[in-house]
């Protein structure tokens, strides 16, 4: 996994705290649209078997529109699906790369599962269609015998190939999800759940107790999407069979009240298994939110219920989805409370990192040289035991000895007239840090001549 680390960039606090807020939007993505998927392609199994075992159709017909309705199309199973999950990891490589826990490789794992599972799933949609046109195909007027026995083969082998994506598509997806799962929870519990055995994580009581409150969070908001689907989007659904339209009700009603039921159960339970490092107020906040959404929810299904209509069906779902949401806000808080620390270090590696790129990037300050200085200008005009333009610096530098404060002003304004018979010395432009190098190169080389 070294590849991942040329991937991670220093932070700062602000930084990350932004991170946090990127990966809140990523679940808020890709958790309800997975359980989604999940939830409505176990149904649509589930109805097929029973509609080809009892002879229903309005079972086959109920299995089809589910799986249409949760899949929507290959765009959005890209973009809330996979888009998102890859997010959320790159995000918590940053956040957790100096971390000892599995988190990163688990959803790597996961994302790869995900990516295969919503393959088979599709497929598994697009073998209903076809179910559909061999029946079709079977009402329309004789054909030859080569002709139907080409149909029934295809129709046989397209049976086959929906069976085993669905079923194949389901397990992988579940584990799939499992395992994200697992992967959030260590981070909350690492202290007891940073292993490396992925199966004792995924079977300990914190990570199946989240995962199966996910599970049937996930068929409950499955029933209130088809309703929302069905009876309010769009005006609903044009059923032109009052007889379907109330099983397709019915069924639908069932389908987000029994799972719902449980959810304040496993809410309870999951929130006093929180370490104390984790909880904050946000988290009982939320929590308590989420609580209240369902107990809404129970009120507008007994209304359903009671009055046999479909009159609260839009209001249901996104009530369902906001106690979904509160649930992923819920455990966004835990993970940035359970990694303060983390956050403490990954920001001081920063400060540590941005101070080494500020003195790096600073300009070396080159010593200046009172020789070069000499070489370069000086030397022109004056010479040390010789009259060249000025005169020698044998004859004029006694007067400076001990003076060499007056020999440095006089290099950056000398006073015309100084020394008669000679021109008067233009001013040389140098700086002051300048003028004293030359003043001490010319001082000091003056005494080597002396001492000769």
């Amino acid at each position: 996994m070294d590849f991942l680390n040329k991937l991670i960039v220093h932070e700062s606090a602000q930084h990350i705290q932004l991170l946090h807020y990127l990966l809140m939007l990523s679940l808020f993505l890709f958790i309800p649209f997975l359980g989604l998927i999940l939830g409505g392609s176990v149904l649509s199994f589930y109805y097929k078997g029973e509609g080809q075992s009892k002879g229903n159709n309005f079972y086959v017909r109920f299995a089809k529109d589910i799986i249409e309705t949760v899949t929507v199309n290959k765009s959005v199973g890209i973009g809330l699906g996979i888009i998102p999950l890859l997010t959320a990891t790159l995000i918590l490589l940053q956040l957790l790369h100096t971390m000892t826990i599995q988190t990163v490789t688990y959803l790597i794992g996961a994302f790869v599962l995900v990516c295969i599972g919503l393959v088979l799933l599709y497929t598994f949609r697009y073998t209903l269609t076809f179910s559909d046109i061999y029946n079709s195909i079977k009402d329309l007027e004789p054909v030859s015998d080569s002709v139907h026995e080409e149909i029934e083969h295809f129709r046989s082998g397209n049976k086959k190939l929906s069976s085993k994506s669905a079923i194949v598509g389901l397990v992988i997806l579940f584990v799939s999800l499992w395992i994200i799962i697992a992967a959030l929870t260590i981070i909350i519990f690492n202290s007891s759940l940073g292993g490396e055995n992925i199966l004792e994580v995924l079977f300990s009581w914190e990570v199946l107790s989240r995962f199966i409150y996910i599970i049937f969070a996930s068929f409950a908001f499955t029933g209130a999407t088809l309703l929302f689907s069905f009876f309010f989007w769009d005006g609903g659904k044009d059923f032109r069979n009052d007889d379907y339209k109330e099983f397709v009700r019915k069924s639908s009603v069932r389908i987000t009240l029994i799972p719902a039921l449980v959810l304040p159960l496993f809410l309870f339970i999951n929130l006093i298994a929180i370490p104390n490092v984790a909880l904050s107020n946000a988290v009982f906040g939320f929590s308590f939110l989420a609580l209240l959404l369902i107990f809404w929810a129970y009120h507008l299904l007994y209304s359903m219920i009671k009055n046999a209509n479909t009159k609260f069906s839009g209001l249901l779902f996104f009530v369902m989805l906001f106690s979904f949401l509160a649930i992923l806000v819920k455990y966004q808080f835990t993970i940035t409370n359970a990694t303060k620390l983390q956050t403490t270090v990954l920001s001081a590696k920063y400060d540590e990192y941005f101070a080494s790129i500020e003195k790096a990037n600073q300009p070396v300050q080159k010593k200046i040289s009172g020789e070069e200085i000499y070489k370069n200008i000086c030397s022109s005009c004056h010479a040390f035991d010789h009259k060249v333009v000025g005169p020698p610096y044998i004859q004029t530098l006694p007067g400076f000895e001990g003076k060499m404060n007056d020999l440095v002003s006089f290099i950056l304004s000398p006073v015309p007239g100084k020394v008669p018979g000679y021109p008067p010395m233009p001013n040389p432009g140098l700086n002051r840090p300048q003028a004293e190098a030359v003043a001490a190169y010319i001082m000091k080389t003056y005494k080597q001549y002396e001492k000769k």
